[in-house]
C-alpha cells in the first residue's frame, strides 16, 4: 500500500505545481548595539521568514527548514530578486519596519536542488488562480474522478503540495463557479475556508 501511496504521489508531482505567489512581507523589530546592525539583523530574519513562508507550499517543510536554518545570509540573499522596505522607524539601537520581499523562483529551484530539498518549483507562473485543499479517502480513485471532472471543465490541476492524504491544486479563477458546480454533481463536498476552496467527500 505505501508503494502505490508514493507512486501515486510521484505521478501527482510530475502533473507540475507553477509557482503563483512569491512576494511575501512581514513586519520586524530588532534591536542591536546600533541601529545599522539591528537593520542588518531585520533584513537577514526577513528573509529567512519570507523564503520559509513562500516556498513551503513547492518543497518539503522539513527539508526546506532544514536548509534555511544551515544556509549563511549571503548565500539566502542570492534568491531574492527584489526587496522593499516600508514604515521604517530608527532609533540608536532599534530598527522596525514592513519588509517585502520576491523570490526568485529559478534561484530557489537551483539552490533548493543542490540543498537536496525535494521540491516542486518551476518557472511558469499563474497570475489569476486560486487553491483548493483536497481531502482523498481512496487517494487513486479519487485522484482519477476528479482529473476526470477537471478534464470534462477543460482545466487543468496545477499540483502545489502533498501532506498526508491532502492534495493543495491551483486553478484559474474564471473555473471556479464551474468546477464547484461540477464538484457538488458528483458527490464531492466544498467549502470556502481561509483563503482557499476544501473539497472532500
Amino acid at each position: 500500500m505505501k508503494k502505490i501511496l508514493c507512486a501515486f504521489c510521484v505521478a501527482i508531482l510530475c502533473c507540475g505545481a507553477r509557482a503563483v505567489d512569491l512576494v511575501g512581507t512581514v513586519p520586524v523589530r530588532m534591536t542591536s548595539d546600533t541601529s545599522s546592525n539591528a537593520k542588518t539583523m531585520a533584513i537577514n530574519d526577513a528573509r529567512r521568514q519570507i523564503l520559509r513562508d513562500k516556498l513551503r507550499s513547492y518543497a518539503m517543510p522539513e527539508q526546506l527548514n532544514a536548509a534555511i536554518r544551515n544556509a549563511k545570509n549571503a548565500e539566502l540573499a542570492d534568491l531574492i530578486s527584489e526587496t522593499s522596505i516600508d514604515g521604517e522607524k530608527i532609533s540608536d539601537t532599534t530598527y522596525s519596519a514592513n519588509i517585502t520581499m520576491t523570490v526568485d523562483a529559478d534561484a530557489a529551484r537551483k539552490w533548493l536542488a543542490a540543498n537536496n530539498v525535494q521540491n516542486w518549483v518551476s518557472d511558469g507562473s499563474v497570475v489569476d488562480g486560486f487553491s483548493i485543499q483536497i481531502t482523498l479517502h481512496d487517494p487513486i480513485a479519487d485522484w482519477a474522478q476528479l482529473k476526470s471532472i477537471a478534464r470534462a471543465e477543460r482545466v487543468d490541476f496545477a499540483t502545489k503540495k502533498i501532506s498526508g492524504n491532502v492534495v493543495t491544486v491551483e486553478l484559474p479563477t474564471s473555473s471556479r463557479s464551474p468546477i464547484t458546480i461540477a464538484l457538488r454533481k458528483s458527490g464531492w463536498q466544498t467549502a470556502a475556508d481561509d483563503g482557499f476552496m476544501r473539497v472532500w467527500k
